[in-house]
Order: structure tokens, then C-alpha cells, then sequence
């Protein structure tokens, strides 16, 4: 088992009842008010990732956030619901025992897993030109929630404002990233990092307002193999709003390695408070 921060924070051991595994929040990527919200999606992929009836890579996650997560054990449970030739479809489920020692979902979710072939292939979604890695500065921000120490985040476009004081024009954010220290990339840290920009309404608005994540999707179009190729790089990370309306905004993000291949997309919902 690797020391890294990231992987002993997605520890998993096989739990007592079959497709369910045992686990514990991990303090290194604690948020505000609970676990990071990339690091639970990414126990979602863990869980899959180990189960031994396991068909192919991921090809699509929906995790949808039922509830905080509080600090100590939980149990994930991981099913496959149906099992194809070349595809698979999963069902997964985060809960913890709540006060009265009933057991409350925190974290529901569904995974696509495939086995990848190679295909025609095209990237409609060229990586933007922008400020190479090695001339950007890293982001160091006081105060911050402690998860923040875990990337090494260097912001090119729409760094969070350090005064909130006027409304920006766009909700662009562009940032290299990758883990801290380096990790070697897999789908469960490119699930975490689809997650790391923070809410555009506080960019877009300019006001620090109340804001979480309910429901996010993530397609990975990489291969492990090209994620192996990536190993501890940089990645270019691209996140924008579409619209903000009834308390709630959607969130879509790009991922591309350094050689330009894009390596996933996601999309979230966001609530915020007025």
C-alpha cells in the first residue's frame, strides 16, 4: 500500500456483508464542513476499482451528495447491478451511523465501467493556450481548508478573488494542477481533481455566499494506460458556469495532461445561498 496522503485516505477493507467495504474519513482532505467533495467521489471509484468482480475502467461516475460526511468510519457498499460483455453498470452507496446508531446514506452514486478499445478518435475540445506550468506561480492561500495542501494548484486565469468587492464578467477558472507530493495519475486522483476549483458564484459574484456540490458527473475519456503516461504531471484544469438561477448553478470543468490529450470532463450542480 503506497504512503501517500491520497492513498491512505481512500483505504478500503473488505466490510462484513458482501459488496461492502469498510473505510474512515481521512483529515488531510477535510473541507468546511466535511470531507472534501472530490475525495468521496473518488471512494466511489476506489471501491469499484478493487471489487473482484470488476469488468474493464471507468467510463462514467454520478455521485450525488445526500448529506455531510461526518468524521469517522463509514461503509461503502458497492453492487454490480448488471454485467454486459464489454460493459458493466454500478450502484454504490456511502452511510454512517447517525446519532441514534441507524445507518444514514451520505453519498449515493453509479459507475459505468468498459473495456476500452481502440477506436476512431478525435479531441473537439482542444486544451487553451495559456501560461506553461513552469512559468506559473503556486497557489498559497492562508486560511484555507486543509484539503488545499494536498494539490499543488497553479492558477493561469480566475484565481479566487482575494477581495470581494465587484462582479467579474466570467466564471472561467484555469489552473495547472496535480497532486502534493506528486502521485501517479489513476481515475480515482482524476476524480478528485475534477473537483478542486472552487464555487464560481464566488467568482462570477464576487461574494463569498454558501455554496456545495449536490450532483456531479464525470466522464473519463483516457485510457489507464494514458493516465499512466501522464505519471506525476501537470494537468490543465478549465471550469465555467452556465447559469445561475433558484439557488442553484451548474459547473462544467475540463482535465487535459500537458501533451494536450483531454482526459475528462465533468459537470456539477451547486447549490448556493443568497
Amino acid at each position: 500500500m503506497s504512503h501517500h496522503p491520497f492513498d491512505q485516505a481512500l483505504q478500503l477493507m473488505p466490510g462484513q456483508a458482501a459488496n461492502t467495504f469498510a473505510g474512515a474519513t481521512a483529515p488531510d482532505y477535510w473541507n468546511m464542513v466535511g470531507p472534501f467533495g472530490g475525495y468521496t467521489a473518488a471512494l466511489a471509484v476506489r471501491a469499484v476499482m478493487q471489487h473482484p468482480a470488476l469488468l474493464g475502467e471507468p467510463v462514467a461516475l454520478t455521485v450525488n451528495y445526500a448529506g455531510a460526511t461526518t468524521q469517522g468510519p463509514f461503509t461503502v457498499t458497492a453492487t454490480p447491478a448488471r454485467t454486459s460483455r464489454s460493459t458493466q453498470h454500478w450502484v454504490i452507496a456511502l452511510s454512517q451511523t447517525d446519532p441514534t446508531g441507524q445507518p444514514e446514506v451520505a453519498m449515493t452514486a453509479t459507475i459505468m465501467t468498459a473495456l476500452k478499445r481502440d477506436t476512431w478518435h478525435a479531441n473537439d475540445m482542444p486544451m487553451p493556450v495559456v501560461t506553461p506550468v513552469n512559468a506559473a506561480t503556486k497557489d498559497r492561500r492562508d486560511g484555507a481548508p486543509v484539503w488545499f495542501d494536498r494539490y499543488d494548484m497553479r492558477f493561469v486565469h480566475g484565481r479566487s478573488p482575494a477581495q470581494f468587492d465587484g462582479r467579474e464578467a466570467s466564471s472561467v477558472t484555469q489552473l495547472w494542477m496535480r497532486d502534493e507530493p506528486p502521485r501517479p495519475l489513476d481515475f480515482a486522483s482524476l476524480t478528485a481533481m475534477a473537483d478542486v476549483f472552487y464555487p464560481r458564484v464566488w467568482l462570477r459574484r464576487a461574494k463569498r455566499v454558501a455554496a456545495g456540490t449536490v450532483s456531479m458527473t464525470t466522464y473519463f475519456h483516457a485510457s489507464q494506460a494514458q493516465l499512466s503516461d501522464v505519471g506525476t504531471g501537470y494537468l490543465l484544469g478549465q471550469a465555467q458556469a452556465q447559469a445561475f438561477r433558484h439557488g442553484f448553478f451548474d459547473q462544467t470543468a475540463q482535465l487535459w495532461s500537458e501533451d494536450g490529450t483531454l482526459l475528462a470532463t465533468s459537470t456539477q450542480l451547486v447549490y448556493y445561498k443568497e
